[in-house]
């Protein structure tokens, strides 16, 4: 069994550590400690992760985020993946920090990267992890939150939420989304009430 595991986010080191790159974080953490280290190839950075018998191809598209869906449909392509066994994981401002939701589908909510997907794939039938990065910000610096560095603060905020992702990239591909759903979406991340 194959699954493609996404992580959307923008290549360059003005981007490195920036709310709108958590994907790219989460991946980075979850090789961290294994001997799955990511290798440039075409679109992107990849590591194929292997976990109770199935592989997991770990995407960071270098194609930026407004073209995500040319390395997504590149690699389910080419590694002859199905689209219900990908899981695209990204930043979202309608979450408080840290909260994690979990959905089949759903509209791209103004974001770039999932509007691109779904251009690309003809639907919006595809698995997301939406990680919350709050909406901390005045009125019109929307692109600059998005874009602007983690504060030491919220760094330390976000250590327990990105484990979570661990667990929630694990499930998804042993006990199936609808199952990984029901037990994470319950779940509250230690450090938010909501």
């Amino acid at each position: 069994m194959k699954y493609l595991i996404v992580g959307l986010g923008n290549i360059g080191a003005e981007y490195h550590n920036t709310r709108h790159n958590i994907g790219f974080k989460v991946l980075d953490s979850f090789v961290e400690d294994s001997k799955y280290p990511f290798e440039v190839q075409r679109y992107g950075e990849v590591s194929e992760y292997r976990f109770k018998g199935r592989k997991l191809i770990l995407l960071k598209p270098s194609t930026y985020m407004n073209l995500s869906g040319n390395a997504i449909n590149y690699w389910l392509q080419k590694e002859k993946i199905p689209v219900e066994n990908m899981l695209v994981i990204v930043d979202d401002l309608a979450l408080p920090l840290g909260n994690l939701r979990i959905k089949p589908q759903g509209g791209d909510a103004g974001h770039n990267g999932l509007k691109h997907i779904a251009e690309i794939l003809g639907h919006q039938k595809f698995n997301r992890l939406r990680f919350g990065i709050g909406d901390e910000f005045l009125r019109g610096q929307q692109v600059e939150f998005v874009l602007g560095k983690w504060s030491v603060e919220e760094q330390k905020a976000l250590e327990e939420p990105i484990k979570v992702c661990h667990q929630i990239i694990k499930s998804f591909c042993t006990i199936n989304m609808g199952r990984t759903m029901n037990q994470f979406n319950k779940r509250k991340t230690p450090s938010n009430d909501s």
